[in-house]
């Protein structure tokens, strides 16, 4: 199986080096914007080759599209029409973006959609860049596939095949419920990081304080607050409606605690976290 990888991050890295170590992969070779960080990648030995977008394609029977999701819509676009030009019906496209609905709408009509699989694999961390790459990233995670029906049982069925070498579960969601979900349990969690760190850098002027002071619990918090902005701005951006409407009902949340600390209301303090633990039943 020769695969190969457009965007050479956190994510596209960490593919590479579980794929070929437990034999999915025999050669594997990829493609990054930043020159930068396709010598790393080549360096490190997470491909086998740095190539042009088109090569990639051409020498490739996988393609993982692993760049923001501004940027995958154009590519999936382009590997489709390839496809299309060359008369290619047997490799595979298949993208790990955070968000589905405009890529789905962008490939719909195409010619050669069978031949792509819609799919996000719930699994990273803060950050980013091929020196982020790292083994087992996708262990015991969940992997969603997004409007499998159109996708060819072949494809599907090989992707399956993928997610299972890295040792993945896979569920299937369409393209609405994904973003309406990521919202909740992705994008959320990242608005709210965002935005205590940078309440905390503009109250608190002296980071000395912060450095010592800041225990796990706002390190944990403030975990996500390096992610990258390259990729955390088209992702906003394109489930726009979704992260709004969610931040608007955590904000009235935030509010209700915020009221009722305001008003020494222990009884109202007291029910608002116990309601909160039952988050333990869920998250170990």
């Amino acid at each position: 199986m020769n695969i190969g990888i457009i965007g050479l991050g956190l994510i596209g890295g960490s593919m590479a080096i579980d794929l070929r170590r437990r034999g999915f992969a025999d050669r594997i070779v990829g493609m990054d914007a930043d020159k930068v960080n396709a010598a790393a990648a080549l360096k490190i030995g997470l491909v086998d080759e740095v190539v042009s977008e088109d090569e990639c394609v051409e020498k490739s029977d996988i393609i993982i599209v692993a760049v923001p999701v501004n940027v995958a819509v154009k590519v999936v676009c382009r590997v489709l029409d390839r496809f299309q030009k060359e008369g290619w019906t047997d490799k595979i496209v298949m993208d790990v973006c955070s968000t589905k609905e405009q890529i789905a709408q962008a490939t719909m009509y195409h010619a050669c959609r069978k031949q792509y699989v819609a799919t996000h694999p719930m699994a990273g961390t803060e950050y980013s860049g091929p020196w982020a790459a790292m083994p087992n990233l996708f262990d015991s995670k969940v992997c969603i596939i997004a409007d499998q029906q159109e996708s060819s049982p072949k494809a599907l069925a090989t992707v399956e095949k993928l997610y299972d070498a890295l040792n993945m579960r896979v569920g299937f969601m369409s393209v609405s419920a994904h973003d309406v979900h990521t919202a909740y349990v992705s994008h959320l969690s990242h608005v709210v990081s965002f935005a205590l760190a940078n309440t905390v850098l503009d109250k608190e002027k002296d980071e000395k304080h912060i450095f010592d002071l800041a225990s796990s619990g706002f390190s944990s918090t403030a975990r996500l607050a390096k992610s990258n902005a390259d990729m955390w701005t088209p992702i906003f951006i394109q489930n726009k409606d979704n992260i709004v409407r969610v931040t608007d009902a955590f904000i009235q949340s935030v509010q209700e605690l915020r009221d009722a600390i305001d008003n020494m209301d222990e009884t109202a303090i007291r029910a608002f976290i116990d309601e909160a633990n039952r988050i333990k039943r869920i998250i170990k």
